[in-house]
């Protein structure tokens, strides 16, 4: 099974740690967004990361990723079979690749992916207005959210933890400091 994109990718990062946590053996293919390689775009063919190959099988975004490899290899249990679970699981996996990620992704692609990668000047006042007002409420938000136990749901390691935290790593990254 291959995954096309980069690690400094919190999709690929959560489909990759998802497949560890499962067992599953995965080949990172490093490509960027947009490459024009043609096995990455038959797997993604809108250019986004990640994509991923599974023989003949091809599909992209992680969420899909994700879902095929617990179809594959149920165990372990890394989404909630209970209902109310496995809702606030995929709810968690949805708030991850939407909201914090939206909030991150302004600071990431300021600081890092347009003045480093792409050679583009990145727009300090968006990213500093991410930092400063959109991420305290959604830390807020986690705080209140996460039990005494540390995990998100059913008190054990599920897809809900893997995806909360695969945009913090780009957050330290950026030497952002979280209280």
């Amino acid at each position: 099974m291959i995954v096309y994109g980069s690690s400094l990718s919190p999709f690929v990062r959560k489909v990759v740690a998802f497949a560890a946590e499962k067992g599953i053996e995965l080949e990172l293919k490093p490509v960027q967004p947009g490459s024009p390689d043609p096995e990455f775009r038959q797997a993604s063919p809108f250019g986004k990361m990640p994509g991923f190959r599974d023989g003949d099988f091809a599909i992209s975004d992680s969420s899909a990723i994700v879902a095929y490899l617990d179809a594959i290899r149920p165990e372990p249990n890394l989404i909630p079979t209970e209902p109310r679970a496995r809702a606030r699981t995929i709810w968690f996996d949805e708030f991850s690749d939407t909201i914090l990620f939206a909030c991150g992704g302004k600071m990431f692609f300021n600081r890092i992916v347009g003045p480093r990668f792409l050679g583009v000047p990145g727009d300090e006042e968006i990213a500093r207005k991410a930092e400063c007002e959109e991420l305290p409420p959604l830390l807020d938000y986690l705080e209140g959210a996460i039990p005494e136990s540390g995990y998100l749901v059913e008190d054990r390691l599920t897809l809900a933890d893997i995806s909360v935290a695969s945009p913090f790593a780009n957050l330290r990254h950026l030497n952002v400091v979280l209280d």
